[in-house]
């Protein structure tokens, strides 16, 4: 089994849900959250990205308390290879695919922009079920951004699995992407939508039973 540590998207039960394609009976969760990373709005996008704050303090015009310098999220623990290799897809270690004509051929180029790395992730909380906890009350649990830094003492850390950005810091905003504005404003996108194009390689990669056809 393995613990992730998610911040954007996949902090909302129902995405989550969606994207591994089963009710998520087998996890637990609780609040959580990694120091010496900071998260960012991408240029034209409504999911966040993490970078190490070794690579993201030339976006700030100071340098950050260390509160700051955390970012909170959910830890999901009891993941299925399964659902590492459907999260793969749509988050992490997955790419995106931009299309063209050159010399008159008809050209796929694949961009990746997460890698999926070890952190170390601090609970704020005791695991409860996935399952069992409403999706209102683990999204309110989540919403505030402040980290709790007394939590952050050594031996208290787990090693987890998350989705690092691997691309240009170019094409971070240095204001800090929230929960709460996420799940206000573009949630809907992603919930109780079967036409969002996020979905449609994890669905075709699940529809293949992991088989890549290659082209």
């Amino acid at each position: 089994m393995i613990d992730a540590f998610f911040y954007g998207t996949l902090m909302h039960p129902k995405i989550l849900q969606r994207v591994i394609g089963n009710s998520g009976s087998h996890l637990q969760i609780c609040p959580a959250v990694i120091k010496d990373y900071t998260r960012h709005r991408i240029k034209g996008a409504d999911y966040p990205a993490i970078v190490p704050y070794s690579l993201s303090r030339s976006l700030f015009d100071r340098d950050l308390e260390e509160d700051e310098r955390c970012v909170r999220g959910s830890l999901i623990s009891g993941l299925t290879d399964e659902d590492v290799r459907l999260l793969d897809v749509f988050e992490g270690d997955a790419s995106i695919k931009i299309a063209g004509v050159a010399f008159g051929h008809r050209l796929i180029i694949s961009i990746k922009e997460y890698t999926r790395e070890l952190a170390v992730g601090y609970p704020l909380g005791p695991l409860v079920s996935l399952y069992d906890v409403p999706p209102t009350d683990a999204m309110e649990s989540l919403v505030t951004t402040t980290a709790a830094s007394q939590c952050l003492e050594p031996g208290r850390g787990m090693e987890v699995h998350t989705y690092v950005w691997c691309k240009s810091t170019f094409e971070l905003r240095p204001e800090p992407w929230t929960f709460g504005d996420f799940v206000r404003q573009s949630a809907w996108k992603w919930i109780g939508s079967e036409e969002n194009a996020d979905y449609a390689e994890v669905d075709g990669r699940r529809a293949m039973e992991g088989i890549i056809v290659q082209s």
